[in-house]
């Protein structure tokens, strides 16, 4: 069932749709090297074959997988010959993120004198996998996954072509059923075709019911690679909609992750880290929630301890947010990379011996023990810093009272440096 043409290519309007940078490359017949990326089953072998055709190239495939330095090179040079000879030849890469710097640099003369067009084809980010002197010579297209609209449809065209498809077998399949082969085919045109095949070995009597279908689908397969981008892509909606309080997307996200096999650890770590960084002093219990919910995973291990991160995710998308101590963290760092490694002040410096106790080791520090309400006069930052603030806690959850708190530790400390002027400790009462 695989298109042959652009007419009958599903997908991916915004890159071949009239008028598109793609389109208008082919209608000018102005074909440079690209990189095709997307989710697998979306037609990128597909379409490298039919950008060939209509350029009238001579298409050589190769596998990242399967191939070296050696077999680049050779059909590299042939294709040298052959342009020579007025052919030009399209070179195409599956899986192009798996050949190693050097596999990459081999292709880089060839293309840069136009002796190919490289296409190459890969599910991950090029701007991770793919060198940067092969991408400033190629273009990347983005792909997409289909729609479920598009997926039925390239169903419905299997299930009444009788050359290539399976319309000689006369299935009966209602809309609802293609909706749901299609929606857990999750984009993927070459899963949606395997799943709609063993649906009609399922019906030997023509008609397919719900229960056919199920019956083929068993569970959803999940997009999802552990090492690749999807990975972090969902794990980066998850934090976001925690971030965002919504507990509801967050369940989802976290049910991707558990659905598809995430190292649950994994998980809590990044649970953990959503704790500190987006809620804070706001609520310090998040923190100690996401401690015991990683404890109650490792009791109780899966599938009772994935509740337990549920629960967790659920706590930290209600609770009240602050990035207050990420950011006075972030200042501190940053006022220590800008301003010069002062001296510790000596007040602030313990006297461990007679001889640095003579040096001034220690002199004019004030025991907070021994001030009324604990509270010293005495300057704890370098003298360049002195007054500086860098935690500013937000109006939120417990951070309203920490902001009333520090208001009156400050008012507090004004008036004993007006009252004591440094001359000593205060009777505590």
């Amino acid at each position: 069932m695989r298109p042959e043409t652009l007419a009958d290519y599903l997908g991916q309007e915004h890159i071949l749709g009239e008028g598109k940078p793609l389109r208008r490359q082919l209608e000018r017949g102005e074909l440079t090297s690209l990189i095709l990326w997307g989710p697998p089953g979306v037609g990128k072998t597909t379409l490298a074959r039919i950008l060939a055709r209509q350029s009238d190239a001579d298409f050589v495939p190769f596998s990242a997988v399967m191939s070296g330095i050696k077999e680049v090179r050779a059909v590299m040079e042939e294709a040298e010959r052959a342009r020579r000879l007025g052919r030009r030849t399209l070179i195409f890469v599956d899986e192009i993120h798996r050949f190693n710097k050097a596999q990459q640099d081999a292709f880089l003369p060839f293309v840069e004198r136009g002796d190919v067009i490289l296409i190459g084809a890969t599910t991950e980010n090029p701007s991770f996998e793919i060198i940067s002197a092969l991408l400033s010579r190629t273009r990347v297209y983005a792909l997409r996954a289909l729609s479920v609209e598009q997926t039925v449809l390239l169903l419905r065209r299997a299930l009444t072509d009788r050359d290539r498809g399976l319309g000689d077998l006369e299935l009966t399949i209602p809309d609802d059923l293609l909706e749901l082969i299609a929606a857990h085919s999750n984009g993927d045109a070459r899963s949606s075709l395997n799943l709609l095949e063993i649906v009609a070995a399922g019906a030997p009597t023509g008609t397919v019911t719900r229960q056919t279908v199920e019956d083929a689908l068993q569970r959803k397969v999940l997009l999802y690679d552990k090492g690749g981008e999807e990975h972090f892509n969902i794990i980066s909606a998850l934090h976001k909609s925690i971030r965002s309080s919504d507990p509801d997307a967050a369940l989802y996200w976290l049910s991707r992750m558990l659905e598809a096999g995430e190292d649950r650890l994994y998980i809590a770590r990044r649970l953990i880290r959503m704790a500190i960084e987006d809620i804070g002093l706001a609520d310090p219990r998040a923190l100690e929630q996401a401690m015991a919910a990683k404890e109650c995973f490792h009791f109780l291990g899966e599938p009772e301890g994935d509740l337990a991160l549920a629960q967790l995710a659920i706590y930290l998308a209600v609770a009240p947010k602050s990035d207050a101590a990420y950011r006075a963290l972030s200042e501190a760092r940053e006022a220590v990379r800008s301003t010069a490694a002062e001296p510790v002040p000596m007040h602030l410096r313990n006297a461990s011996t007679r001889a640095m106790k003579q040096w001034g080791y220690g002199e004019g520090y004030q025991h907070a023990h021994q001030f009324a309400d604990a509270l010293v006069s005495m300057e704890c930052l370098p003298p360049s810093l002195e007054g500086r603030r860098f935690y500013n806690p937000v109006q939120r959850g417990l951070e309203i009272r920490i902001a009333e708190r520090l208001e009156q530790l400050r008012a507090k400390r004004s008036k004993v440096e007006e009252e004591s002027s440094g001359e000593g400790p205060i009777s505590a009462p």
